[in-house]
């Protein structure tokens, strides 16, 4: 092991509480036999075939090959779990110490990092964006401690939809003390390279995907970490043994193989935003459309409660922002088909 990859994985270690660095998983025979069997008399399963007889392979080798391969990384560098929310809250439990560590999180975001948190027991510290959305460096930097275990960053973010600026990031990847997790949900969307791409430059970034949004597999939660291999192989100590299902495995695994109707989709949303961006600014009613690299729009209104109130009469469900901070007067619109976009303006010209 080269110099740099001890001093990596020593500061991964030094972030991680200390009772979990030598936690023995759980680990089936399947674990410990990498082979094909004749016949599985190991886990007590139903021997009749039922196509999900067999629990299923619990290191989702095959998975995580295809997305490695897909995002040029090594299999070592990749996580799969149960939507993005598992790996934040197994990043949470694997490196906060109830009631001694905290993470800060950049209001307005997604709320889960903060939960995660609270669960935990850790402290939250907020560091809010500024008024055009971006991140605070030297706020984020004054507000950290050696305590200061995780940094959540959204890009593009949610609910704003913007993505961060590289040369923030970079700081704080240069400069924050604990782990800077950069959540990608939206990246399918934007016009950006995945953070992805330099994690052999700092062992203390974590990038988050999923496939839920761009994908269209939300009903099956599955969710992606890109890390240091210290921290996956620490991360899948600490999983549940059979996080994600065989069918999950199986029809994420052919829609990554599969991906050319996806793109389709993926373009033609893209389109959808900037055209609906457009609609939706030439309305009386709207203040504000705000810049877009995610599939939805955050939009200022003049009533917003009124908005949604008029929305949801007619059958169209959006989301209400206006009490988050920042957000004063936003309904957060996702990106619908064209049919679906067109019923919406439809029902706005009459706010």
């Amino acid at each position: 092991m080269s110099a740099f990859a001890t001093t990596a994985t020593a500061a991964i270690d030094a972030l991680v509480q200390p009772h979990l660095l030598d936690l023995q998983p759980y680990a089936t025979a399947r674990h410990e036999f990498a082979g094909t069997a004749e016949v599985y008399l190991d886990a007590n399963e139903s021997p009749f075939n039922t196509a999900l007889n067999r629990y299923p392979d619990p290191a989702q080798k095959d998975l995580r090959t295809e997305i490695a391969l897909q995002k040029g990384l090594r299999l070592e560098q990749v996580f799969t779990g149960q939507g993005s929310d598992e790996a934040i809250d197994l990043l949470t439990r694997l490196c906060c110490r109830p009631g001694k560590d905290e993470v800060i999180v950049c209001p307005p975001t997604y709320g889960v990092y903060a939960i995660a948190a609270r669960l935990q027991q850790a402290k939250v510290v907020e560091v809010p964006l500024t008024a055009d959305f971006q991140l605070d460096v030297a706020s984020i930097l004054a507000a950290s401690s050696a305590n200061s275990k995780i940094l959540w960053l959204c890009s593009p973010n949610n609910p704003t939809g913007n993505l961060m600026e590289e040369a923030a990031i970079l700081e704080l990847l240069r400069a924050f003390p604990g782990l800077v997790v950069v959540d990608e949900a939206y990246i399918d969307f934007a016009q950006s390279k995945s953070w992805s791409s330099v994690l052999a430059d700092f062992p203390r970034l974590v990038v988050l995907q999923t496939l839920s949004k761009g994908w269209g597999l939300a009903a099956l939660r599955l969710g992606m970490a890109f890390a240091h291999p210290r921290l996956i192989e620490l991360l899948q100590r600490i999983k549940s043994p059979y996080n994600l299902s065989g069918p999950s495995q199986q029809t994420a695994l052919e829609r990554l193989q599969n991906a050319t109707e996806t793109h389709k989709q993926i373009d033609l949303l893209v389109a959808e935003r900037q055209q609906l961006a457009t609609d939706l600014s030439q309305l009386p009613s709207v203040l504000q459309v705000y810049p877009s690299q995610a599939n939805f729009l955050l939009v200022r209104f003049q009533n917003a409660r009124a908005t949604y109130e008029l929305l949801l009469q007619n059958g169209i469900l959006v989301r209400d922002r206006s009490t988050v901070p920042g957000c004063n007067g936003c309904l957060r619109i996702s990106i619908g088909t064209p049919t679906e976009n067109q019923k919406l303006l439809q029902i706005l010209l009459q706010a």
